[in-house]
Formats: structure tokens, C-alpha cells, sequence
């Protein structure tokens, strides 16, 4: 089988107010760094979040306006259906389904190399990850994650995934040092849940980096994987 061949397939998991069709059209530049290397399967969140016009209180992931099928993986707050992620909570809303949505994704339309996730969708990831460090799911067998503007829930219910051993599974963590949503503290509380993460900063917001300047630090990352 030739190394070149074969692009490594990576499931990509979209941020909160996103669905797998918006997160396509805004790592166009993502995929263009990374062709024939990956190929880059996207999926939409289970639960479908109330369309707020300029909402400042919560995560928005600068959906176009045009997106009326916004996505979220958990809400923070159960009783008003939306996510914040800096909001403690006891519990929250959702995430069994979301889990239930990778797996049959993973079913459906895996195998899959590794996975990607940005903001809400790479919280989301960091418990996947958990989870397959745990042996807790037999159907995730990821060979690495890049966890893109990544964060800590701060829900109680999810401490779990981080009071585990830490987490071995080779990861990428990306974030921006003018990333006004997930500022770039929130992201390096993530690290220490993973065994030799490797990180790449940026100088941007919120957002997935891919201008050639990043080209070297991806490939390095993924050509462990070919």
C-alpha cells in the first residue's frame, strides 16, 4: 500500500451554532493545506439550537447568516437550551446523544484515522478522547485528535473526563492568542489532560488556521500517521 495513496481520514466535529455543512465552507483553506494528505468527513450535532440574531452572552462561532440549521453538541444551560463555555453547571443537556451521533458516524461512515474538533466540537472531542482512554467505548479507536480553540467543560457531570489517567492519544492542540471566545488560557487548561500534546499558537481569533505558515506543523503532526 503506498504511503501516498491513502489519505489519513479524519472526522471533523463542528463548533456550537455550526453544523457539518457550515464547518466544510470555513476549512476550505484547511482542506486546500492538507490535500491528499487528509480527507476531511464532516457530521452535524444532534440538537438544534434556536437561531438568536447577535446573541452576546454565549459561544457564537460566526455562523453566516444564512445558516438557519445551527448545531450544538450539550447545552450548558438545560433550561434555556443554550451554551456558554464559560458557565459552571451542575448538569447539562445532550451529550449522550452527541456521543451516540460519533459512534454511528464511526459506524456508518468509518474507518477513520483521527478526529477533529473546533471549540465546542473540540471540548467535545477531548471527552471522546477520554472516553477511548478509558476503554469506556469500544467503537472509538482514534489514532490522534487536533483539538482546535478546545477548552474544559466546566459542567460538574463533566469531570470525569478529566479526573481519568491522562489522555494518550498523540494530539494536536491549536489556538489563537486573539481568540476573544475561547481566549487562549481556556485552551492550554486542556493540555495537561493529554500525555506529550503538542500545540500550535497563532496570532488569530477563533477561527481554524491554515495559512502555509501552519502547513509544516500539521504535516509534522499527521505524517506519524501515513
Amino acid at each position: 500500500m503506498s504511503k501516498s495513496a491513502v489519505p489519513l481520514r479524519v472526522l471533523c466535529i463542528h463548533g456550537y451554532r455550526q453544523n457539518g455543512t457550515s464547518f466544510r465552507e470555513k476549512t476550505g483553506a484547511l482542506r486546500k493545506l492538507l490535500k491528499k494528505k487528509v480527507e476531511l468527513v464532516y457530521i452535524s450535532a444532534p440538537h438544534q439550537v434556536p437561531a438568536i440574531p447577535k446573541e452576546t452572552n454565549q459561544e457564537p462561532e460566526k455562523t453566516a447568516s444564512c445558516d438557519e440549521d445551527q448545531r450544538g453538541w450539550w447545552f450548558s444551560d438545560v433550561q434555556a437550551r443554550s451554551f456558554n463555555a464559560q458557565q459552571e453547571c451542575e448538569s447539562s443537556l445532550g451529550l449522550e446523544e452527541s456521543v451516540e451521533t460519533v459512534k454511528s458516524a464511526v459506524k456508518d461512515l468509518g474507518p477513520f484515522d483521527g478526529i477533529l474538533g473546533f471549540s465546542q466540537g473540540a471540548a467535545l472531542v477531548a471527552m471522546l478522547c477520554a472516553l477511548q482512554e478509558q476503554k469506556l467505548e469500544a467503537a472509538f479507536n482514534f489514532r490522534f485528535a487536533i483539538l482546535v480553540a478546545g477548552f474544559r467543560s466546566a459542567c460538574s457531570q463533566h469531570q470525569r473526563f478529566y479526573e481519568g489517567p491522562a489522555i494518550t492519544i498523540p494530539s494536536l492542540h491549536v489556538f489563537g492568542q486573539d481568540d476573544r471566545v475561547i481566549p487562549e488560557e481556556m485552551s492550554r487548561d486542556l493540555l495537561p489532560a493529554f500525555d506529550g500534546a503538542q500545540h500550535l499558537i497563532h496570532p488569530g481569533g477563533h477561527f481554524v488556521p491554515a495559512a502555509s505558515s501552519h502547513r509544516q506543523t500539521y504535516q509534522d503532526f499527521l505524517k506519524k500517521f501515513e
